[in-house]
């Protein structure tokens, strides 16, 4: 146990925690609404927020999350009016939030875009005592949300149409989605990073629909998968000298590869069992 004596690690191990809960929390409604990038696009516009807080010399932590929500919202603003196609949107994001970053970190006093790489890939070792309370106070958000509206989000992400009918505001769920990707690329990026954060909302939902059906059963494994995944892959990186980010999603994608070889006999056994099911139904109708 000696990686939990250094405070760096005690702080990189709780800010993992938390992107391991947060992450395939809002993931599991962006994979339903088959927005399974838009964590890539809201993570490029997030790279103009953090040179912007070295530009301004302030948290690039609160000024990543600022400036995630404008871009969030205003790609969910064009893809709900249908002014443009999401794809575009998400273009101008990819594009236009890195460039931005880097014009940016290089006007800064001192920067360069070597301050971005920790952000861009994570890293344990600079996450400060300040970053780990604004994430804390991030990561309570997303699950609120994602929990205390699980309902409502999925009732959304499954149909907007039937939403509406049933009287639901759909267009302000819609933002608040937008909203919670936004905060959660913010919480994740310290350790996972802001290029590979996309990944961990979407390989561990990925990974746990192997095994279940139901959106409450998948949610729980996504964040059991995803919860170890960071955590073991932070340790990894206290012996390994490489980015946390790479060796977290490496490891979600394993445990992906593994459970996709797991439940493909499962899924014929599933095949077979409602194919015989069908067949005596269809002869308990022939002999009524």
């Amino acid at each position: 146990m000696e990686f939990l004596t250094p405070a760096f690690m005690q702080r990189a191990l709780i800010a993992a925690a938390l992107v391991g809960i947060t992450a395939p929390a809002i993931g599991t409604y962006l994979v339903q609404r088959r927005q399974a990038v838009m964590g890539d696009g809201i993570g490029h516009v997030a790279m103009t927020g953090v040179a912007l807080g070295f530009f301004l010399q302030t948290s690039p932590v609160w000024m990543a999350t600022l400036v995630a929500i404008v871009g969030a919202v205003g790609m969910e603003l064009i893809r709900s009016r249908g002014r443009t196609s999401g794809d575009i949107a998400l273009a101008v994001l990819f594009y236009g939030g890195m460039a931005g970053g880097v014009m940016i970190i290089n006007m800064a006093p001192g920067g360069s875009t070597a301050n971005l790489i920790s952000y861009m890939f994570g890293s344990i070792t600079t996450v400060a005592p300040e970053d780990v309370t604004a994430i804390a106070i991030l990561a309570v958000f997303v699950i609120a949300v994602t929990v205390g509206l699980r309902r409502q989000l999925f009732a959304v992400c499954q149909d907007e149409e039937f939403a509406k009918v049933t009287g639901l505001p759909v267009r302000a769920l819609n933002l608040l989605i937008a909203v919670t990707a936004a905060v959660t690329v913010t919480v994740a990026m310290r350790i996972v990073g802001l290029l590979l954060v996309s990944a961990m909302m979407v390989i561990p939902v990925a990974a746990a629909q192997r095994l279940t059906r139901g959106f409450m059963a998948t949610l729980a494994l996504a964040i059991g998968i995803s919860l170890t995944v960071s955590l073991a892959g932070t340790v990894t990186t206290y012996y390994v000298e490489a980015p946390s980010g790479a060796a977290i999603v490496l490891l979600a994608i394993g445990v992906f590869l593994v459970l996709s070889l797991v439940s493909a006999p499962l899924a014929r056994r599933r095949a077979k069992a409602a194919r015989a099911a069908s067949e005596v139904c269809t002869g308990d109708d022939v002999k009524v």
